[in-house]
């Protein structure tokens, strides 16, 4: 029956809400999750049914193609350096209007449409996240000092300030972060999302990090690797089996479960109920990765 395979599903889910009941679990928002209607809609449900649950959700999102499509619209040839979005000030403009203006909002107003209670911030709304310059270097291979390659206002965390957050989740809402932060003057800096998400997680000892992405996980030699340990990570990384945007995922893993964080997971966005799969039942889906050694 249908009925008794539903109740199956929710006493598997039971132990799981227990367990997380009252801790915060950091979500980095991304790729086709955010394109397609119908999985931006079960997200949402998704992250309204966690705060119903009384998990607390923070949600980080991303926006890079549709910053490129706004500035081809503009005519700004957009330029990349080993993946980063050269951000000159002209760019940051785009940036952030795009990624606070729209798509912030956007994810705001889903969330509050279908019943929950969002609030959207940037990285410089109280100094949330307070940025440093980061520095490109390419090695030429000899014994010479490597090159400093200028990308402009593309940034790293130096610093999150949790009060912002805390204050937020007791009061029940759903912090929407665009991942802008603010420099020692008050400049504005672009800034890869799962860094942001793996920063925010470690900085409140969040229970979990997902990070959701358009592929299964970390895969090798076309499998999905479902576990990894820290240590197998760094091996991967050196090895180079962790290539193009995945390396920004597994270092922002690392960094959350160095500040504390007990597991990160990269998941799958483009799969339906991906993060509830994640969190409520025993299989769970996508990349799990844990701080203990192999």
């Amino acid at each position: 029956m249908k009925e008794l395979a539903t109740a199956r599903v929710l006493i598997e889910a039971l132990p799981y809400i227990r367990e997380f009941a009252g801790k915060t679990v950091v979500i980095k928002y991304g790729g086709h999750a955010m394109v397609d209607p119908g999985l931006k809609e079960r997200f949402v449900l998704d992250i309204i049914l966690m705060r119903y649950v009384g998990i607390r959700p923070i949600v980080i999102h991303g926006g890079g193609p549709q910053i490129s499509n706004i500035m081809a619209r503009m005519g700004i040839e957009p330029t990349f350096v080993e993946g980063q979005r050269v951000t000159d000030d002209e760019t940051m403009s785009v940036v952030e209007m795009v990624l606070v203006g729209t798509v912030n909002k956007e994810i705001v107003g889903l969330i509050n449409r279908h019943g929950g209670r969002a609030v959207g911030l940037s990285g410089r709304d109280g100094d949330l996240i307070q940025a440093e310059r980061m520095k490109l270097y390419k090695y030429s291979g000899d014994e010479r000092p490597p090159e400093i390659i200028d990308i402009g206002r593309v940034g790293k965390v130096a610093k999150v300030n949790p009060a912002v957050l805390e204050g937020l989740e007791r009061a029940g809402f759903i912090p929407v972060i665009a991942p802008v932060g603010v420099g020692p003057e008050g400049e504005a800096y672009n800034i890869n999302a799962d860094l942001v998400a793996g920063a925010i997680a470690g900085e409140l000892r969040a229970e979990k990090l997902i990070l959701l992405t358009d592929v299964p996980g970390f895969m090798r030699d076309g499998e999905l690797v479902e576990s990894l340990t820290r240590e197998e990570v760094l091996e991967a990384i050196e090895a180079g089996e962790a290539k193009g945007g995945m390396i920004p995922k597994l270092k922002a893993c690392l960094k959350a479960l160095d500040r504390g964080v007990k597991k990160a997971h990269i998941v799958d966005g483009r799969m339906e109920h991906a993060i509830l799969l994640e969190l409520f039942t025993d299989k769970g889906v996508g990349t799990e990765i844990t701080g203990g050694a192999a």
